[in-house]
């Protein structure tokens, strides 16, 4: 084979990631509050961007460049081609921009003026110079105005946490200069739940005191309210309570020192190792119980973000199921076109006008990006809906087995595409919010050739028989599996027993000795 240089032409197809199906990609699996993060910070990056609020309008500048401008409210029965599974055209995404601009400048149109015009109801007239001359008018009128210097968050109590309540307790107990500054630096190694997590050998070396004058200073802290605080381990914790209540006794100093007995239920080795009877022991242990594992939470710690729905699924008149989109988590977004032709007319150089240029098919891209997020949300939404119809009517025992293919068949997209639709995403229902992966369970063959059972079905039901179970009649985990083969679900013993140490169930032994003991 001769070496020589010579063209050839050859034909393939590939797929090339460009920035804005990279970008599409990105918010299609971004949660709710990422989201919004990820608009705004487009905001702040973006000068053509402006947020699309109907109570504040840009003053007739701005104009729709994306169907979430104005409204997000999508309903199964009527949501275009998302709905019917089609992919939507430029047409449609066109057709969307100028109704929601429509709606943008009637919105306009329709504001009140009353602040404009001072004639106008409801518009108070401008105060009588003659009334103000009496002390107690002007004191009224000063006092209803909020002021450079009012300030309604000062009127607010400031919530008290663990670190500052101990700091108070420790300036009443504590005088020495150093005992302090050991005493701050133990405030500032506890954990919210007020564990210790410091190694006092370093403490000391690190002060250049003795370990004892540590271990001093901690012992004096460790009396300290919440009463179980600076403990470094859990049987220190429950011990210090028991301290704090006169209750800590040497048969309730070896319960404590066998807490994994009594973590197994293992109550004759206790009485035993105790040296009491059923009584005393069943008493001892309902004080244990009493005693709080996590004495500094009782300060609060991080506020909890509620979950926010992005579907909400609703029993229509007919019968049917109505899926909406959460407006609130939508981003309205607007490109203000009259600005980008203003501000181009000014460009002073070609590298202005190309920034321009930029920043405006990125806007554009973007509100595409959000109206195609939104659409394909709703698809699936729908298409779960539609695939659950009976987990929604009668309950759990009826969630049928599903997996990301058969809806990505059903309504022709991909299965990644599906994956990323379903992360972070939660779907209101009329039996609570579920996370869309909740949906999607495995399937377990049924007996005599019937429907296939979803996971999260059969794992309600173990729960449901564990929970009716009596303590004279504690179910095996065979028993439980000849139960389910009596109502047609086919299934091993050691998937009963991965299911029920999945829903933190004890064995039979566990639960027997635990029911025994509650009675």
């Amino acid at each position: 084979m001769a070496i020589s240089t010579k063209l050839e032409m050859r034909q393939s197809q590939s797929l090339i990631m460009t920035p804005q199906l990279m970008q599409a990609i990105k918010l299609l699996q971004l949660s709710n509050l990422d989201l919004v993060a990820y608009v705004d910070a487009e905001l702040e990056r973006n000068p053509l961007l402006e947020k699309g609020e109907g109570e504040h309008p840009s003053g007739g500048e701005a104009e729709a460049a994306g169907g979430l401008s104005e409204g997000g409210d999508y309903s199964g029965e009527d949501a275009g081609p998302a709905a019917s599974g089609g992919e939507p055209t430029s047409g449609d995404w066109m057709e969307s921009q100028l109704e929601t601009g429509s709606e943008a400048i009637a919105s306009r149109l329709d504001t009140d003026l009353g602040n404009v015009f001072p004639d106008e109801p409801g518009v108070p007239a401008s105060p009588d110079p003659a009334a103000l001359k009496g002390g107690d008018s002007y004191k009224n009128v000063s006092s209803g105005s909020a002021g450079e210097d009012y300030n309604l968050e000062a009127f607010v109590a400031e919530e008290e946490s663990l670190v500052h309540s101990l700091e108070d307790q420790m300036h009443l107990v504590l005088s020495d200069p150093v005992d302090k500054l050991i005493g701050n630096h133990l405030i500032n190694s506890l954990d919210e739940n007020g564990y210790l997590h410091l190694d006092l050998a370093e403490a000391a070396e690190q002060f250049g005191v003795d370990e004892e004058r540590i271990e001093r200073v901690l012992a004096l802290m460790q009396t300290f309210e919440p009463a179980g605080v600076f403990a470094r381990n859990l049987r220190e914790c429950l011990k210090l309570q028991l301290i704090d209540r006169n209750r800590f006794d040497p048969a309730m100093a070896a319960l404590i020192e066998n807490l994994d007995l009594l973590a197994r239920h293992d109550y004759a080795a206790l009485r035993k190792i105790c040296g009491v009877d059923d009584e005393d022991l069943t008493d001892m242990v309902a004080e244990v119980r009493a005693l709080d594992p996590k004495p500094g939470s009782v300060f609060g710690s991080a506020l909890v973000q509620p979950l926010v729905p992005d579907v909400f699924v609703r029993r229509a008149n007919d019968g049917s199921w109505s899926v909406e989109l959460n407006s609130d988590t939508l981003p309205r977004v607007l490109v203000n076109q009259t600005y980008y032709a203003t501000i181009t007319k000014t460009a002073r150089n070609e590298t202005e006008k190309e920034y321009l240029t930029d920043c405006l098919q990125t806007a554009n891209w973007l509100v595409k990006s959000l109206d195609q997020r939104a659409k394909t949300i709703l698809k699936v939404s729908t298409e779960i809906v539609r695939q659950q119809d009976g987990f929604l009517t009668y309950g759990i025992e009826y969630l049928r087995p599903l997996n990301l293919k058969t809806v990505a068949d059903a309504i022709g997209m991909h299965e990644s595409t599906i994956s990323r639709v379903t992360s972070n995403k939660y779907m209101a229902t009329p039996r609570g919010i579920f996370e869309l992966k909740y949906f999607f369970s495995s399937a377990i063959s049924a007996t005599e050739g019937e429907d296939a059972h979803s996971a999260e079905s059969v794992r309600h039901k173990i729960r449901q028989m564990i929970d009716a179970e009596s303590p004279d009649a504690i179910l095996s985990d065979d028993t439980i599996v000849k139960r389910l083969k009596d109502d047609g679900i086919d299934i091993a013993r050691r998937t009963v027993a991965k299911y029920r140490e999945a829903m933190k169930i004890g064995s039979s032994v566990q639960r027997r000795r635990e029911k025994r003991a509650n009675r």
